[in-house]
């Protein structure tokens, strides 16, 4: 039997477009320990910070979602999304979302931090595990995996469509509120069987590896996280969703969507993103366009903007 994964409550809006894909979608192999030789590709980006090495890994997205006001800005007129994205240069019928996992190489660990959607998203996702062979890695090289909350489209790929671990040496770790609110969740029954071997909780705000500290980002989930890497000076920070998308949630941080479980999240997101613009935060975004790297400014009429990180091409 397949097990059943929901991507979210407030996700099932999305489900129009990606239940008749779903049923095509491939299921992903656990490989094997052989490494094998790392290749160009357009899904692997390789990045320092200070002397660690990352990797954002392509896991895929979703294209061409309504802008219905029923997703982004809740509360507002699909006019008033459709002015924002169109004066940014993008189409204001519909948007897109992209979905990168982060791969930290912390001394001789290798932490994969959330491992994309699996099969819960149709067959434009859950292309981590052909994402990391392209890097050169077997899932069976992950050590630790970090997971910022427990949404399809962050936990959908820590099995297969039997169940099986895709990581079957990994510890996985989340937050101690997070795994609660998980384990009450009927509908991930499924999934809770699968991993509760090889979960390990922390406290919000605990030093999780040596070089990745948890970070509480509060309202999206129960307990929801981000993580900062650092080394020496330098430091990412890897923010989840406390912001989906590029354009609006950085623009209109005060507006809701449909994916945040409180109010509180609008708060986190409006925080965050002004610090960032005010410590100049190299952020790791894993909904923006992919690769995802990059930082947050300040126009002079107080507008928060996304500026990505200038990316070679592959």
């Amino acid at each position: 039997m397949i097990p059943h994964f929901k991507i979210a409550a407030a996700s099932l809006l999305l489900s129009g477009f990606i239940a008749t894909a779903a049923c095509s979608q491939p299921v992903q192999s656990t490989g094997s320990a052989t490494t094998v030789a790392p290749a160009a590709s357009a899904d692997v980006y390789r990045f320092k910070v200070g002397t660690i090495e990352t990797i954002a890994l392509r896991d895929g997205g979703l294209s061409g979602l309504p802008n219905d006001n029923k997703i982004l800005g809740v509360g507002r007129t699909p006019a008033e999304v459709s002015a924002v994205l169109t004066a940014n240069g993008l189409a204001g019928e519909t948007f897109d979302l992209s979905v990168q996992p982060l791969l930290v190489r912390d001394g001789s660990r290798l932490v994969l931090i959330d491992t994309g959607a699996g099969g819960a998203m149709g067959p434009g996702a859950g292309k981590l595990v052909a994402s990391l062979g392209s890097a050169g890695i077997e899932p069976s090289a992950i050590t630790d995996i970090l997971i910022s909350h427990a949404h399809g489209d962050h936990v959908g790929g820590l099995v297969d469509a039997s169940g099986a671990l895709i990581y079957p040496n990994a510890v996985i770790r989340m937050s101690a509120p997070e795994w609660t609110a998980l384990q009450a969740d009927t509908e991930m029954a499924a999934l809770v069987t699968a991993i509760t071997p090889k979960v390990e909780t922390f406290a919000p705000g605990a030093q999780v590896t040596p070089a990745i500290l948890a970070v509480p980002i509060q309202g999206h989930t129960p307990g929801h996280s981000g993580f900062e890497v650092h080394s020496g000076e330098d430091r990412l920070l890897y923010i989840a969703d406390s912001a989906h998308h590029h354009v609006v949630s950085v623009q209109k941080p005060d507006w809701a969507n449909s994916f945040d479980g409180n109010a509180q999240a609008m708060q986190s997101r409006i925080a965050l993103l002004g610090r960032a613009a005010d410590e100049n935060l190299r952020l790791y975004a894993v909904h923006f366009p992919y690769p995802g790297i990059g930082r947050v400014t300040r126009r002079d009429d107080g507008t928060l903007v996304w500026t990505p990180e200038a990316v070679p091409a592959p």
